[in-house]
């Protein structure tokens, strides 16, 4: 997991719709004081209709979605700079798209209960993935495994005991 990494550069937050990720991340960039990306800003028009009826999406529906992802995370890569992204990356395949398997790419997943992520749906408004969708998000998720580059975060946690965790982790990878 996370030990594995030496210092990552990118940081993709992860987890099932409405963990938490947008508003984590944006902490978390603002303490990293680097640039954040909204994965959602990223989908087409097609997808955000598509889950806004409550059709749950097809890989075939996330591909260009997820290159384009990967792409925006090689360009940190590359660069050497520093970055934050949001997405929900549910299936293995997806991060293997999204990190193309870069040791300096490092998933940072809010693990959150199924009635623990139903009460934030529930009382979140003007995003389009409506809280029906949520059984779908859980049947589609595939947990990071051992061999992954991934911090494990519990999403019932405070925004703050989040934002300290993932810093506290990220400090203790700087002299590895």
């Amino acid at each position: 997991m996370l030990e594995k990494t030496g210092s990552p550069c990118v940081l993709v937050v992860m987890g099932v719709s409405g963990c938490g990720k947008s508003t984590f991340a944006q902490m978390l960039a603002e303490r990293l004081g680097c640039p954040v990306v909204e994965g959602d800003d990223l989908h087409p028009p097609a997808n955000i209709a598509k889950m806004a009826s409550g059709t749950p999406l097809t890989d075939a529906d996330r591909q260009p979605w997820l290159e384009q992802i990967g792409e925006q995370v090689r360009q940190w890569v590359t660069a050497r700079q520093k970055g934050v992204l949001t997405c929900s990356s549910l299936k293995r395949k997806y991060r293997t798209v999204i990190s193309n398997g870069h040791e300096r790419v490092c998933f940072v997943y809010l693990k959150g209960s199924r009635d623990g992520v139903k009460a934030r749906l529930q009382e979140r408004s003007g995003h389009f993935m409506p809280p029906s969708m949520l059984d779908s998000q859980f049947a589609t998720l595939e947990e990071p495994l051992e061999d992954e580059i991934v911090l494990e975060l519990d999403a019932s946690a405070t925004r703050e005991e989040l934002l300290e965790a993932a810093c506290a982790a990220l400090r203790g990878l700087e002299g590895a």
